[in-house]
């Protein structure tokens, strides 16, 4: 019998931070028939705060690749929080990972490897890979990543 995501998460004894509350108008999840959409996650922080910083000014490239899978943390937090079950989930199938950083950075996808490779940890390298892009932009608050993405369902 394989393993459920549930198990995958308990072996990798993954911890979450708190699901955010919505910081305007929308939903944080939204399930459209089998597809599960996740409004943007930022890199919240155990105790309930945001990480913050620019990569390329005070934060590197790995501290920058930190803050994204710390933003998947989150994702996965607010799945549990707000789905539920995350075993229904079955695939992940497109993300935008967003990196607030400076004009001359240029390794966006680099740091959006953060997140990916946690996902791919998760539901593993057929179902936890897929599509992706990462831009470099300005984001709110001073986080420093903000990811959103579309997962299949069983």
């Amino acid at each position: 019998m394989s393993k459920t995501t549930s198990d995958k998460i308990k072996e990798l004894k993954l911890q979450f931070p708190p699901a955010p509350k919505p910081a305007g108008l929308y939903r944080p999840i939204l399930v459209v028939d089998k597809y599960l959409y996740v409004s943007g996650q930022s890199p919240v922080n155990f105790d309930g705060s945001l990480m913050q910083g620019r990569v390329g000014d005070n934060l590197t490239l790995e501290e920058g690749k930190e803050a994204a899978r710390q933003a998947g943390l989150t994702m996965l937090s607010t799945i549990l929080t707000h789905f539920g079950d995350i075993d229904k989930v079955k695939r992940i199938v497109k993300v935008l990972g967003m990196v607030n950083c400076t004009p001359d950075f240029k390794r966006h996808p680099l740091v959006i490897n953060g997140f990916s490779e946690l996902m791919a940890e998760v539901f593993g390298n057929e179902y936890g890979i897929g599509a992706r892009s990462a831009v470099g932009m300005m984001l709110p608050d001073g986080i420093p990543i903000e990811v959103e993405a579309i997962f299949e369902l069983y």
